[in-house]
Order: C-alpha cells, then structure tokens, then sequence
C-alpha cells in the first residue's frame, strides 16, 4: 500500500507545481495516461494470485481515484485563477460617468418632407396617401399618358405579380396617383349628396376646392449620383372654379422662398411638355449668392391640369380647371444642404446622417 501511497502524493505535488491548463493535462498523462503509472500497476494485476488480484485491484482504484480527485481539484483551482486574472483586468470603475447612448435624428430627406408639408399646410393643402403598389389606369392611364409612351415600358418602370395583361400592377413612378385618388373620393362625396348629379355624367354641381400635397416613395429603373431606382416625390394640386396659372407662380414661388428662406431667389417657367397638364412649364430656381449663383437649377415640373384628367376625376372641365406640380425632395435637400451625390442618402452611413442632427 506505501507504495500506492507514494504514487498518490507524488501526483500531487506534481500538480501543485503546475501553473497553466495545458501543462496540468502534461503531468495527467505520467499517471492516468495510456503509459501512466496507474496504468502499469493495473497491467501488473494478470501476474498475482486470484486473492491477491482482488485486494491490490481495489487498492490501486482507490489510488486512482484520489489521483483524479486531486487533478480535478487542481484543474478548477487554475480555472478560478484565470478568472480572477480576467476579473481584475476588466475590473469597471463604478465611479466613472456611464457611456450615453447617441442622439438620433430625423433623415435629412424626411427633414425636407416636414418641412414641405408645413409650408403647404400654411396655404390649406392637404397631406394625401395612396399605396406604391399602383394599378396601370392610376399611374398612366387617368393621367392621361398614352398607351405608347416612354414611360410605360419595362425599362422605365418596375412591373409586378397582380393585375392583368391590359391592367398590370406596378410600383409607382410618380405621386400623381394619389391626387387622381384623392380628387376621385371628393368628387364621389359631394356628388352623392347633389340632388341634381345624374348616375354616369360629370359632377357640374358646387363643390369645395381641391387642395392637396402627395409626398412618398416613388420606383423608376434608374440609379447613378442623382437618380435613384427608389426616390422621393411631392406633387401638389389645386382644382376650383377659378385657379389660374397665375395661382401656380405664386404659390410655388412662395413655397420655394419659404423652403430656402431666401426672399431674392428666382424663379423661371420653362415652357415644356407634360401628357397631364395643358399648358405645361418645367420650373427653374436661380439663387442670388453661394456656390450656386447664376446658375439655374431645375427643382420641378408643372401646368395647368389637362382637361383629359379633369374628366378622369369625376368633373366637368367646362366648370373646373386647376393647376398641378411635381418636385423631388431630394433633390431640394441636396441643394438645401450642398450635398453632391444622391447616393449618400441611401448609404446609412452614421457619419454623414449625423451632421443632420
């Protein structure tokens, strides 16, 4: 038995001596390995009596047991060493000021968005909504676009599931849908409650204005430093008995002094072409100072809303006349914030959102 007795202590005190993981599983193998010394007295049993095997087999266990208890022991003192190490060099002064979390903000394009919503606001337009999934007549068709324009081909515009072949579905390249939308709804209120509509005729009778904003999302099949195949749009119109072109400089000319806070900016309308509006005139702004002057910038599209699309909402064009617009508030950010590359809107990138603070 001294002999097993001595095999035990020797284990561990050639435990205690180990420092690190990897060398304690070193000193495991001299004594519980394939070529241990447990292992060779285990092997010396097959050379005893029957009585004597017995005896020294339950002997040698013990041993080994005792081995594993002190290699264990050992193991979880290493273990706890290491841990308090990693505690005392991770060790938190509780005294310190905590880490805040950042301040986030509002996108510099939905900056824009508010504040466009809250001049046209001042002059009692509404705010409209309407799905981006569009259906062809909302998009194209009411609009009076035709069936052979530019527009509505596959490489202009993203085609959906849904619809049919002389109806699809679409995501839309514009806003005007909405007002189309909206338009309709009203025209459909007042009408029902006009004694004197008759069921399949255009709504002569008196009826408030049309006023309203259709801010969103809006998808076209174009992507470099100033387009994007996912932008933004705001169109805006005005349908009464009385709006004249003369309304629309005005209120976008206003719209566009307020959204700078430039009194002395300029405005230009351009003569151009719109299937939806009748006469039609691109709008160009100059600016009397800063990197810009001089020079003219074209920020949107407008006119006076075509008869075709008056007929489209419900109304008779001999009553109601109107004036419609559309602009990029993108665009109108990157020029109210100098930014150069569209791109960097869409980007995520922290440090350049969070100059917008």
């Amino acid at each position: 038995m001294n002999d097993l007795q001595t095999v035990v202590e020797r284990a561990r005190a050639a435990f205690d001596t180990v420092h690190a993981p990897a060398e304690l599983e070193n000193v495991k193998a001299q004594y519980l390995g394939k070529s241990g010394c447990i292992t060779d007295l285990m092997k010396g049993l097959a050379a005893l009596p029957v009585d004597e095997k017995k005896s020294r087999g339950a002997a040698i266990n013990q041993a080994k047991q005792a081995i594993e208890a002190a290699l264990n022991a050992r193991r979880q003192a290493l273990a706890d060493a290491q841990l308090q190490a990693q505690l005392q060099a991770e060790a938190l002064d509780v005294t310190l000021p905590g880490r805040q979390r950042g301040v986030g903000g509002l996108h510099p394009v939905s900056l824009s968005l508010e504040r466009i919503q809250t001049i046209f606001g001042s002059m009692g337009f509404e705010v409209a909504q309407g799905p981006e999934i569009e259906s062809d007549w909302f998009n194209f068709t009411a609009l009076n676009t035709p069936e052979n324009h530019p527009a509505r081909s596959m490489h202009d515009t993203f085609y959906v599931e849904g619809g049919t072949e002389h109806a699809p579905n679409l995501l839309r390249t514009h806003t005007s849908p909405m007002q189309i939308r909206h338009a309709v709804q009203h025209v459909k209120k007042h009408r029902a409650a006009d004694a004197a509509w008759v069921q399949g005729t255009l709504f002569s009778g008196a009826m408030p204005e049309i006023r309203v904003i259709a801010p969103g999302r809006t998808y076209r099949v174009d992507s470099d430093a100033t387009h994007s195949p996912m932008f933004h749009q705001c169109e805006g119109l005005w349908v009464g008995e009385n709006v004249s072109f003369k309304d629309l400089k005005y209120v976008f000319t206003d719209f566009c002094r307020t959204f700078f806070e430039n009194n002395d900016l300029v405005l230009r309308f351009r003569p151009s072409f719109f299937p939806f509006t009748e006469p039609s005139a691109e709008i160009d702004i100059q600016f009397p100072s800063g990197p810009l002057a001089g020079r003219w910038l074209e920020v949107a599209g407008s006119g006076q809303v075509h008869p075709n699309v008056i007929r489209n909402m419900g109304l008779d064009p001999e009553r109601y006349i109107g004036f419609a617009f559309g602009m990029g508030p993108d665009r109108l950010t990157m020029l109210r914030y100098g930014v150069n590359d569209l791109r960097l809107f869409f980007d995520g990138d922290i440090r350049f959102l969070a100059q917008f603070r």
